[in-house]
């Protein structure tokens, strides 16, 4: 019996969703902070609301950082408006710090890392095709060819038996452009992308474009946004098994991000070598101790093939 069941239904998000300006922000102080301090402990919360936005955590590093001004790079480039920038940031705590230093892993928790043989890319088929709506979206929106095209927007794909069976795609668009046009121009440039060599679709599926209707007002004037509040979206769409932690503003002696990444790599390699056509790595760790308190892997007939795995890999220690 494989691992994924034979209907299941995923979503993506666009940059522009509030969620998604989020997790970017965060992602791009942690990437501003390690490359001065590769040592530095990092772990950044971003939240956003109309006219706000707050950066909070926990942060230790000698880096210099211009916490707002990397924000609104990330705004801008989303052309979401101006927002008041709120900082509430104080140093890692020195008993969790102490334990991490000694190589133990950050924090409590468990991961997951999946595979499959069903797509290029590894990841499941739904999952594959809600990224390339959204992802054509955005070329859409940065290229100028749709220029009513904004930002936020978000996909969501139902397969049946291995193929597309209903598509989603609700994207935020300029007041002043009918929603006709908006369904009729979005059908055109988004069903191709379901085709393309590799996807393995043969079955066209049925399309529901702005099903709520128009779609003007977004971003942070419609909705709050919350760092790694898409788990499912940077997983494999809530049809595996997630772990609680998000990846995102986390430096790698957060085994949230470091374990979840080297899990699907791991999954990803046994595939890719033919050793299996579906993988699920499960690790756990308990805070301030190097190796897992659990480490297992079962392939597409629920075989155990922890064998497979090298836990010198997933010691804490080896994953920063």
């Amino acid at each position: 019996m494989p691992l994924l069941p034979s209907i299941y239904t995923v979503e993506s998000v666009t940059k522009g969703h509030p969620d998604r300006v989020c997790d970017q922000i965060a992602d791009r102080i942690l990437q501003e902070i390690t490359a001065q301090d590769p040592s530095a402990r990092v772990a950044v919360e971003v939240f956003g609301c109309k006219g706000v936005l707050t950066i909070g955590g926990e942060v230790t590093t000698h880096a210099q950082v211009d916490y707002a001004g990397l924000a609104r790079e990330v705004l801008d480039a989303v052309a979401y408006d101006p927002v008041e920038i709120r900082l509430h940031l104080i140093e890692q705590s020195s008993q969790i710090g102490g334990a991490v230093s000694e190589g133990g892993a950050g924090d409590q928790g468990i991961m997951y890392g999946y595979a499959t043989s069903e797509t290029q890319s590894g990841l499941p088929l739904g999952v594959e095709l809600s990224r390339a709506l959204t992802d054509g979206l955005e070329r859409l929106r940065e290229s100028g060819e749709l220029p009513w095209l904004k930002s936020d927007g978000k996909s969501q794909v139902t397969i049946r038996d291995g193929q597309p069976e209903v598509i989603v795609v609700s994207a935020q668009h300029d007041e002043n452009v009918s929603l006709e046009e908006v369904r009729e121009e979005l059908l055109k440039q988004i069903s191709p992308l379901l085709f393309k060599e590799g996807m393995g679709v043969v079955t066209e599926p049925r399309y529901l474009i702005n099903p709520a209707g128009a779609w003007s007002t977004g971003g942070f004037n419609a909705d709050s946004g919350l760092t790694g509040r898409k788990l499912a979206v940077d997983g494999y769409g809530g049809v595996l098994p997630g772990g609680g932690g998000s990846t995102h503003g986390k430096d790698n002696s957060k085994v949230d991000r470091s374990a979840t990444h080297k899990a699907r790599e791991v999954a990803l390699k046994i595939v890719q070598e033919g050793l299996a056509k579906e993988v699920l790595i499960s690790v756990a760790y308990a805070i301030g101790v190097d190796e897992p308190v659990m480490l297992h892997a079962i392939n597409e007939n629920h075989e155990d093939i922890t064998h497979l795995l090298d836990a010198e890999v997933f010691r804490a220690s080896n994953l920063r």
